[in-house]
């Protein structure tokens, strides 16, 4: 599922509190998303989140924010990602 996000702002900064809150500004589209991994695009580049019982509490497409709760194992930014990187998410390896 894509989700495209119009950003009147291209500031990019991520909040993490207790490794369970996760606040994220400067998101331009939302890739793939399960409850153990978020895959987006920000001003900054591709960012993977992976953890587990992940969801989206929070979605303001107009500033490009976006909340997520739940525990959270890793946040990787992916520079230059290509269609190989992104076809190793949980999405892309399900509709191969």
């Amino acid at each position: 599922m894509d989700k495209v996000i119009t950003t009147s702002s291209f500031n990019h900064s991520i909040t993490l509190n207790e490794r369970k809150n996760i606040v994220i500004s400067g998101v331009k589209k939302i890739d793939s998303f399960d409850d153990e991994e978020f895959l987006m695009e920000t001003s900054m580049g591709y960012v993977a989140i992976k953890g587990e019982g992940l969801e989206i509490i929070k979605l303001d497409t107009y500033q490009g924010n976006v909340s997520i709760n739940g525990k959270v194992h890793s946040l990787t930014y992916m520079d230059g990602l290509n269609k190989k990187e992104k076809d190793e998410t949980i999405f892309g390896k399900l509709f191969k």
